[in-house]
Parts: C-alpha cells; sequence; structure tokens
C-alpha cells in the first residue's frame, strides 16, 4: 500500500487537538476590520474544536497528523 498524501488546504486550515480532534479558526477575520468590534475581533482570534460533522472527513484529509 503506498504512502497517503497530506492534503495541502487542510494542513495550512486545522490542526489535532492532544485527543484528537481537529481545531479551526474562525472566518472573518481577514480583511474589513475597521466596522467590527474590538470584542468580536478579540473573540475571532480563539481556535474553536470543528464540528463533529466534519471531524471524520478532516481525519481523512490529514492521515499522518
Amino acid at each position: 500500500m503506498p504512502k497517503l498524501k497530506t492534503h495541502s488546504g487542510a494542513k495550512k486550515r486545522f490542526k489535532l487537538s492532544k485527543n484528537g480532534k481537529a481545531m479551526r479558526s474562525h472566518a472573518y477575520k481577514s480583511h474589513i476590520l475597521n466596522k467590527k468590534t474590538t470584542k468580536r475581533k478579540r473573540n475571532l482570534r480563539k481556535v474553536v474544536v470543528a464540528d463533529t460533522t466534519n471531524q471524520r472527513q478532516i481525519h481523512r484529509l490529514l492521515p499522518y497528523q
């Protein structure tokens, strides 16, 4: 069986936690930041666990992480 390739887009967007859950960052943090409140921008910095419906697909894209 040949080695599996890691999906390039997925490795930039997701990190796996110690328990194996896929962590993702928030959207809406790249531009047009002056109309967003400081509190909103601060909360967008945090990393969150990806939804459970997407976990299996993310693990498939990141085989050796």
